[in-house]
């Protein structure tokens, strides 16, 4: 089958992937919602703020347009009890200056005439200097508003002083001015008084009034530059997380490292994926600007629609390559929240430290500004603070389009224009998408290799080379070069232990993928995909989503997968795991089917499938390859001979069974049978069978000697006889062992060992016979050795199960050297360790052995 290749492959993998994204946030609609609609909600807590404010200041001129100002009569002086936390008994205002008479007169004026109220005589304490005063204030604080201090100079001249508590009081949401409250009522009736006094006239009208100048309306309070950096953060902190867990989840399911085996461009997977974001990104910045709008923010109408949208998306989109980056450094999806919280958390007092003016003013240099604008938060930041300030009042007209060069309205510094907050966002995002992809191939992957620091200054990684140290060859193509393993993984199909499938995608659109992935031509891919599910039978579950598999109906997909493309070479790694015995037999025929005319590797723990499907086995252990070859090679190298089970009837004249009545002694003449013809015993016996293994020497006694025994079946009772070859099971448990014996003698580790004798003895694992040190005797002058039964625990590692019957050493068995001096020990010490001596099996003649 033709396959695609260069940049046509790239485009069609682009295609693909795209669609594939697209598909994934169509059927993740709560993920895409809040990406797209997020906006809405945060806006419209702006917006309730904003009004909140607004409303607390409406009474303020400030907020108003005033063009005739209306004069302000100042009211008169106020009883004490008026003022904020006083204490009482509490006077109106006290005074200095009690031994002159003319001001005693000019203060019994200031009571009387007080406007709208006469101050009592007894709400006002009198004393002669300034100082007393001062000593009576500190003696009992809050009980008086303000004090005044007259000087009688001469006829013509008196003076006088204002003393009051500047400070400030709030009480219940209320803020009391101790300016406008107290000292100018005092102000103006001491003058008043004291101007009558002097002229002579007790009715001379003195008025005062205070007007403010003439002013716009002024935005006291704009919830979007001051919080609103904060909130539209937010906004992208969902996209920023969202993406973060994609790429993340889709290295941490090795679903990307599958897509590179079947022949993934790095360049069409990031390409595809910086495309969705710029829409996501788009429609997403647009909504947010439309619903500022809709909201009726002055920020979102004086300012030009597209300087504003542009701000947004460009903050946005660098938000993307920010979060493109950071994924590398994370490797389970589930930390994407956690890094995204302390994301917005650091954006935010960032964005703080941005509006008190660093480092974008006079005060600093410009190597803290390209520092500090490389944090994308940052930027945007400013670019809010310029935009707010250019629609301060109604009359500033905000930044057009071709005002973006500009400086902007109302910005003294003009350190930067919006135009250059642009030019900075998006050199911000391609350094973040560089620095993403650097990262991506320097960090190990699932598998635990990475390129080197500086692999891009390699001229192998430019040429296609990767050197010539160590080579791998696959169908003559290099694995250490780049375009040696381009060409490897468009003839190779790859089933992994693990399923390499996205649960929101269906079973046809996962072949349609990575039929795209692999270069099939869109022509062909259509009948590629329908012949596939139709061999793994999935058919009816194609429009399924993945999700909704079984695990075996998930193993099936991954095995079509696998054989897309017709590969040369295919790899499957268990590829029946979690089957039923009906689905894994059909699966054993696909790969009947599919081997003709291609090699196939495949891993399986299930020694009756590698049995069934291969031709040629290999068995592993401890890391190293211990044999290869066909499975009647493997038995009879590595096996332990033929097995004969011969069953008995329940009763010898063939009735059917009386219960346990059986006579085991029917029994003996058949082991007495095999001991005599072949010189074997029984491994295994119950009441209903034995089972003996005959060495493959004794192969050419064998038809004789079943012909005799099939002659005596009656006689002793015989039901069935079977004869077999050595499981395959045998064999790699014996391979296990060899392998655990090389481990334990290398490594040092050991089982123990109970003989009968009650003597424990210390035995490496996997160790078949071993002789006992120090059970030298008269009758046994080598020493005893016995046989040592290995099984697997549920862990997989050997353990001891048992052991043969203590047997003298055969005088021909050479041991080795450390065995021979043994008198130190002794046998029935039970505190003494004991190791025992391995003996090479090659020497152990004795068949029953």
């Amino acid at each position: 089958m033709e396959l695609q290749r260069g940049f046509p492959l790239l485009i069609q993998q682009y295609k693909a992937l795209l669609f594939k994204n697209l598909l994934l946030s169509w059927r993740n609609k709560r993920s895409t919602f809040l990406q797209l609609f997020s906006s809405v909600f945060f806006i419209f807590i702006i917006f309730c703020i904003q009004k909140a404010v607004e409303s607390s200041y409406a009474s303020s001129s400030s907020s108003k347009s005033i063009n005739d100002p209306e004069p302000l009569i100042f009211p008169p002086i106020p009883p004490c009890e008026e003022k904020f936390y006083s204490k009482l008994p509490c006077f109106d205002f006290v005074w200095s200056g009690n031994d002159s008479a003319r001001i005693g007169e000019i203060v019994r004026r200031i009571r009387e005439n007080n406007p709208g109220r006469s101050i009592p005589s007894d709400k006002v304490q009198s004393f002669k200097t300034r100082n007393e005063v001062d000593d009576w204030l500190a003696n009992n604080p809050m009980r008086c508003p303000g004090a005044l201090h007259f000087v009688d100079r001469n006829a013509t001249v008196i003076s006088y002083g204002l003393q009051t508590n500047s400070t400030p009081l709030a009480k219940r949401g209320s803020f009391e001015d101790p300016t406008f409250k107290f000292q100018i009522p005092l102000q103006l009736a001491a003058e008043r008084e004291i101007a009558r006094s002097l002229i002579g006239d007790a009715s001379f009208s003195w008025v005062v009034s205070l007007k403010e100048f003439a002013h716009p309306a002024i935005e006291i309070f704009s919830a979007v530059q001051r919080i609103g950096s904060t909130f539209f953060l937010a906004i992208a902190m969902f996209a920023f997380i969202f993406q973060i867990s994609a790429l993340t989840m889709e290295r941490e399911l090795k679903l990307r490292q599958a897509m590179t085996i079947m022949g993934l461009y790095d360049t069409a997977y990031w390409l595809s994926w910086l495309t969705w974001e710029a829409i996501v990104t788009l429609l997403s910045s647009l909504f947010t600007v439309l619903f500022g709008m809709m909201f009726q923010f002055v920020f979102f109408l004086q300012n030009s629609f597209a300087v504003v949208f542009l701000l947004f998306f460009l903050f946005q989109l660098s938000m993307t390559a920010f979060a493109f980056m950071l994924s590398a450094f994370i490797s389970k999806s589930d930390s994407s929240s956690t890094l995204g919280f302390f994301s917005f958390i650091i954006g935010s007092l960032t964005q703080v430290v941005t509006a008190f003016g660093f480092p974008y003013s006079d005060n600093f240099s410009n190597m803290y500004r390209i520092v500090w604008s490389f944090f994308p938060p940052n930027l945007f930041a400013k670019g809010l603070e310029l935009l707010s300030d250019a629609t301060a009042t109604p009359q500033d007209p905000g930044v057009s389009w071709n005002g973006r060069t500009k400086c902007s309205p109302n910005d003294t510094d003009c350190i930067i224009t919006i135009n250059g907050i642009y030019i900075r966002l998006l050199f911000v995002s391609f350094f973040w998408f560089v620095l993403a992809i650097y990262f991506d191939n320097i960090f190990p992957n699932t598998s635990g290799v990475r390129k080197s620091i500086f692999y891009f200054l390699s001229p192998g990684y430019w040429t296609g080379n990767g050197g010539k140290r160590l080579e791998a060859l696959i169908y003559g193509y290099s694995v250490r070069s780049s375009t040696g393993m381009s060409n490897i993984r468009r003839m190779i199909g790859v089933c992994p232990q693990f399923d390499i499938l996205w649960d929101a995608l269906s079973g046809q659109e996962h072949l349609y993928l990575f039929a795209s992935i692999k270069g099939l031509s869109p022509a062909s891919i259509e009948s590629v995909v329908q012949k596939l599910l139709a061999e793994v039978k999935l058919t009816e579950s194609a429009k399924m989503r993945a999700g909704s598999y079984s695990g075996g109906m998930r193993r099936r997909l991954s095995v079509a997968i696998a054989l897309i493309g017709e590969p040369k070479l295919v790899i499957l790694d268990e590829p029946t795991t979690g089957m039923d015995p009906i689905a894994r037999r059909h699966v054993w025929d696909v790969i009947e089917e599919v081997k003709k005319g291609r090699a196939i590797i495949l891993t399986t723990h299930s020694m009756e499938e590698a049995d069934i499907l291969s031709d040629r086995i290999g068995i592993m252990a401890k890391g190293r390859l211990r044999c290869i070859g066909t499975s009647i090679r493997l038995k009879s190298r590595f096996g332990t001979g033929f097995i004969a089970t011969i069953n008995f009837s329940r009763d010898v004249d063939g009735n059917p069974n009386r219960g346990d009545t059986f006579n085991t002694t029917q029994q003996k003449p058949v082991k007495e049978l095999f001991k005599s013809y072949l010189n074997v015993m029984p491994k295994e016996e119950n009441k209903y069978y034995l089972t003996f293994v005959i060495p493959y020497e004794k192969e050419k006694l064998l038809t004789n000697f079943f012909e005799e025994l099939q002659e005596k079946t009656i006689e002793y009772g015989i039901a069935d006889i079977q004869l077999g070859l050595t499981t395959l099971e045998e064999v790699f448990l014996n391979m296990v062992k060899q392998a655990e014996l090389e481990n334990a003698v290398a490594e040092g580790y050991f089982a123990t060992m109970t003989l009968n004798s009650v003597v424990s003895v210390q035995v490496p694992v996997g160790a078949r016979f071993v002789g006992v040190p120090g059970s030298e005797s008269i009758e046994n002058p080598r020493g005893i050795m016995v046989e040592v039964y290995w099984e697997q625990d549920d862990a997989g590692a050997l353990c001891v199960s048992g052991h043969s019957d203590e047997m003298p050493i055969p005088p021909h068995v050479q041991l080795r050297a450390t065995s021979a001096s043994t008198s130190g020990i002794n046998i029935l010490d039970r505190q003494q360790q004991i190791h025992g001596i391995v003996i090479d099996p090659a020497q152990i003649t004795d068949p029953n052995l």
